[in-house]
């Protein structure tokens, strides 16, 4: 029969070494973030010298996409189609890693990244811009849709890194002082055939669900339920008008473990490159 004491001796121990273990434990998930960290910094660090972001001014390649049938002067619309758009040439990107499908600017944020496209949504969840396993991952487009002809609904993931890069700033989306500089209501997308300008219409935060996620409608009914669905999801009013005509973008990222951050925003205006 164990005494009391021995038993109390033994209950300690397991203490220890549980503790212990979670200690070891929390010392090599920090020590893995922080290298994690390093990593992409260097990644952006190399793809800032062989890229060159560059605002251009608006020609006769640039057309307006679906503007509202009436210029109302409540619509942000006609301010924003005045806006620069931006053009990135992808080819020294692409020697780094052929799967580099655009470039993404997100106002009020940090992000300023190439875009990437694997075969499978998992991929870039743990490797970065050239290719090498990372769990921070990288920022990536959803596989189903065409990088060179946008379809209805097209969807960008990133990781939200707490030290606020790939989507780690995407959080500043559902923050009133976000909200109350509606010019950050603008997304700008580069790729090999266009230069586009997104007007932002929804941000929000929600339970992981995918019903956001549909990239393909069977008829306009159906889009147009989808598009007002997504638009009563906000948390702010942005007053976009919205039809089956639009073309939309969907920037997805976590904000917990059970919780997803969103923006949606729609197409305003394209250059065609090409």
């Amino acid at each position: 029969m164990i005494s009391i004491k021995k038993f109390i001796n033994i209950l300690l121990t397991i203490f220890i070494i549980v503790c212990v273990g979670l200690l070891v434990y929390s010392g090599y998930n920090i020590y893995s973030w922080h290298i994690s960290n390093k990593k992409i910094d260097e990644q952006v660090d190399n793809i800032e010298k062989v890229t060159e972001v560059k605002e251009v001014d608006d020609n006769s390649n640039v057309e307006l996409v679906n503007p509202p049938k009436e210029e109302k002067k409540t619509s942000y619309y006609w301010g924003f189609i005045k806006v620069k758009l931006i053009d990135v040439n992808l080819d020294e990107l692409k020697k780094i890693n052929e799967e580099t499908v655009g470039w993404i600017q997100v106002a009020g944020t940090t992000v300023n990244y190439p875009i990437v496209q694997h075969s499978d949504n998992k991929f870039y969840l743990t490797h970065q811009f050239d290719k090498k396993y990372n769990d921070a991952g990288w920022i990536f487009m959803d596989h189903r849709n065409n990088s060179e002809d946008f379809d209805s609904n097209t969807i960008i993931y990133g990781h939200g890194r707490l030290n606020k890069t790939m989507f780690g700033s995407l959080k500043n989306v559902i923050k009133k002082s976000w909200y109350s500089n509606k010019d950050n209501y603008i997304v700008k997308l580069s790729t090999d055939s266009e230069n586009t300008l997104w007007q932002v219409f929804s941000t929000y935060k929600i339970k992981t669900t995918n019903d956001y996620l549909q990239t393909s409608f069977s008829s306009d009914t159906e889009y147009l339920d989808f598009l007002n669905m997504l638009k009563d999801r906000s948390v702010f009013d942005y007053s976009v008008e919205l039809t089956p005509q639009d073309k939309i973008i969907t920037l997805s990222t976590c904000h917990n473990e059970n919780e997803k951050i969103v923006l949606h925003a729609k197409l305003i205006k394209r250059e065609k490159k090409k």
